[in-house]
């Protein structure tokens, strides 16, 4: 308000110093003495007509200037809740990690930029852990599975849960013996998990297939060859990790 009453009184100053001017330069023009109301009218209009009209012109000027800075916040708001609500609706509830679509989605993204491999981990015998112990803890060993993993994991590589008990990693220029390095350190990881829902310590472990990408591959066929190492895993005992012809195995 201070500041309303000042930018006014300023132009109204003005206002009155430029009437006063016109007057006396009319008065020089006419050669003639200028009469006193005349001063007083060139005082006196320019103080009731400049003073509130520029009062009111600058308080809609800052009530525009208060509601456009409120919008810019309530954009701002918008984009972060929107950011959110994506980030939300990519994610699973459970592991944070991304969900099935969200995955894929991104796999052909990274897929298409550069070069790498593809793992495909799933639980060993996961279904006999719910229908032992029930789903709560069943979900409990999915979260120490999910951690396991991360940890395992490389910076920047793309990770999601793809099914119930199963995930995938997409590992950026990876090479083979990179991603049989990886694949190992996973189902390690989960070997060494101490899960214990009950007096004694139930054994988890996880089989995981792994692929390359080759240029003349699509999605389909990356994901039909890591499924097919990761089936050979569960078909030779499970806790096995097997990426391309390499194979690695807990002793």
């Amino acid at each position: 308000m201070a500041s309303i009453v000042l930018r006014s009184a300023t132009v109204a100053g003005a206002a009155v110093l430029v009437s006063l001017l016109v007057v006396l330069a009319l008065g020089f023009l006419a050669s003639d003495l200028i009469s006193l109301d005349a001063w007083i009218i060139g005082t006196i209009c320019p103080v009731l007509i400049a003073g509130p009209t520029s009062a009111y012109m600058f308080a809609q000027g800052d009530r525009l200037k208060a509601a456009h800075r409120e919008l810019a916040r309530t954009h701002a708001q918008l984009a972060v809740a929107h950011r959110r609500l994506s980030d939300k609706a990519s994610r699973d509830d459970m592991t944070g990690m991304l969900n099935r679509e969200s995955f894929f989605a991104a796999l052909e993204h990274a897929r298409g930029k550069a070069g790498g491999a593809l793992l495909i981990i799933d639980a060993d015998h996961f279904k006999a852990i719910n229908d032992s112990y029930g789903h709560l803890t069943g979900d409990e060993a999915l979260l120490l599975i999910a951690g396991a993993i991360k940890r395992a994991m490389r910076a920047g590589d793309v990770l999601g849960r793809i099914g119930g008990e199963e995930f995938a990693a997409f590992l950026h220029d990876a090479d083979e013996r990179e991603a049989a390095r990886i694949a190992e350190r996973i189902r390690t990881e989960v070997e060494l998990i101490l899960f214990r829902p009950v007096e004694r310590i139930v054994r988890l472990t996880v089989s995981i297939g792994g692929a390359l990408f080759l240029e003349t591959m699509t999605l389909q066929d990356l994901m039909r060859s890591a499924d097919l190492r990761l089936y050979e895993a569960k078909r030779r005992g499970r806790n096995l990790a097997i990426v391309g012809a390499a194979v690695s195995r807990a002793a």
